[in-house]
Order: structure tokens, then C-alpha cells, then sequence
């Protein structure tokens, strides 16, 4: 007779289940899913890169990367050499991976056949198609350089913010966006004082819907009672709600 003893794990066609059969010996079997989640990190200033990867790796589940040339907590950049490390082991565990833009400035309105796109010091560039497809572009060529690894074609707007004229000079170049869903939205830049992590946690257990999209970040400067510890009791709650989680390498 066989006896269930703990559920273990997530992957993007089931859950996995370990049983004990009547000789003591442990047996996984894959169980249907009752719906599939999208995990998602962008840089941020990548405080809890390294939780947020031992979390990860700890239920077995994959997340896709959007990443840009962001400033982190090290007072270096999110795609300088010494997160080369960092990266390299992401790409081994079989992570995906997708552009954030190399500057993590804003799309914020077509202009004839130009973008205006405002960067973090207040200071806005008008560009043309090829230079959108430039600012997209950089990240992935840089990751190669630190990984051996080429982006996904995957990009996101930092803020989901995008235009008409962004949105076409990616598809161009081969960039297909990743926005979120509404109950993806974890939260984890707004204010701790008046979005606690419990009432975060709590949303995104409740809310969560299968093929939803979810994001948050490797770290937030703003935020004084992270949220990416959180990551671990969100993982178990979803999994005993049925979940499985896949990356956006290969979804529609």
C-alpha cells in the first residue's frame, strides 16, 4: 500500500508527489497541475538577488530574469563583471532570461516615428526604431559576455510602460514583450507602512489565477520591510493550491 508523504516540487507539466511504498522505498510521480504560474524578477537593486535564488532553488522552481545595467546595494551595476558569478549559476539552474533595457528609462509617448524615452535623471532622448532596438539590445549582448548565454527574446518595459512605437521596433528586432497580470503585481515597491507583507502574501494567494503572469524584484531601494521573504511561504501556499510554475521562454 502506498502512503503520500509530502508534495516536494513544481515543473511546468505537473506537481511531483513522494510516496512511500510498502517496502519503504521513496517513489516520485508527477501529478496534473491544476494551473500554471509565471514567475518573474527584474534587477532592481538586487539586495535579495541571492535569497531570492536559494528560494528558488529550493522548491525546484524556474523564474524568468528581466534584466538591465541597474545600480545595486554593492554601489557597482547589475551587469558589471562581479555579478558575472551570480548570473553564470542562474543560467546553469535553467533559468529564462529577458531584457529590461539597458538604461531602465520610461517609454512614454510616440512622437511621429520617434519614442520619448525619459531616463532616471529626469533628462528625456527622443528615439528612432534602432535606437529602441539598441536600449533592448545592449543587455542581452552584455549578458553574453558575463554568461556565455544569450537572452531569451523577451523584453520588459521597466514599469510595464510601453508605446505603439516601442512595442513594433522590438517585434523588429526579435524582442517580444512581458507585461503582468493585475494579481501578479506582488507589491513589493510599495510602502511597507500601508502594504505590510502579510496583506501582500495574502493578496497573491487569493487572487492568483492560472497563466498569471507575477512580478517582483531582486531588490527595492524604497521598501523598508522587504518583501522577498515572503518568496518561500508564497511558494508553499501556491503549491498546495495546485500550482506549477514555468518560465516565459516557451509560453504563448
Amino acid at each position: 500500500m502506498r502512503r503520500i508523504r509530502q508534495r516536494v516540487g513544481g515543473f511546468a507539466g505537473g506537481l511531483l508527489l513522494l510516496l512511500t511504498t510498502g517496502t519503504g522505498a521513496m517513489a516520485t510521480v508527477p501529478v496534473a497541475c491544476k494551473g500554471t504560474l509565471y514567475l518573474t524578477f527584474d534587477t532592481g537593486n538586487m539586495r535579495h538577488a541571492e535569497l531570492i535564488a536559494d528560494i528558488l532553488a529550493r522548491h525546484g522552481v524556474k523564474a524568468t530574469f528581466f534584466v538591465a545595467q541597474e545600480k545595486t546595494v554593492r554601489g557597482d551595476q547589475a551587469l558589471d563583471d562581479t555579478w558575472a558569478p551570480y548570473w553564470r549559476a542562474r543560467v546553469a539552474e535553467g533559468h529564462a532570461f529577458g531584457s529590461h533595457t539597458w538604461r531602465h528609462g520610461s517609454f512614454r509617448d510616440d512622437t511621429g516615428r520617434h519614442v520619448r524615452y525619459r531616463l532616471s535623471d529626469g533628462r528625456s532622448e527622443l528615439l528612432d526604431a534602432q535606437g529602441v532596438c539598441e536600449e533592448i539590445r545592449r543587455p542581452d549582448t552584455r549578458f553574453q559576455e558575463l554568461t556565455g548565454h544569450r537572452l531569451d527574446p523577451l523584453w520588459r518595459a521597466p514599469g510595464g510602460r510601453t508605446t505603439p512605437n516601442a512595442l513594433a521596433a522590438a517585434n523588429a528586432c526579435g524582442y517580444r514583450h512581458v507585461a503582468w497580470a493585475p494579481a501578479g503585481f506582488l507589491g513589493d515597491e510599495l510602502p511597507s507602512e500601508t502594504h505590510p507583507n502579510t496583506a501582500l502574501l495574502q493578496r497573491a494567494l487569493t487572487r492568483l489565477r492560472d497563466g498569471d503572469i507575477v512580478m517582483a524584484h531582486l531588490g527595492i531601494w524604497s521598501r523598508k520591510d522587504p518583501f522577498a521573504p515572503m518568496l518561500e511561504p508564497l511558494l508553499v501556499g501556491l503549491k498546495e493550491k495546485g500550482f506549477c510554475f514555468a518560465t516565459r521562454r516557451t509560453a504563448p
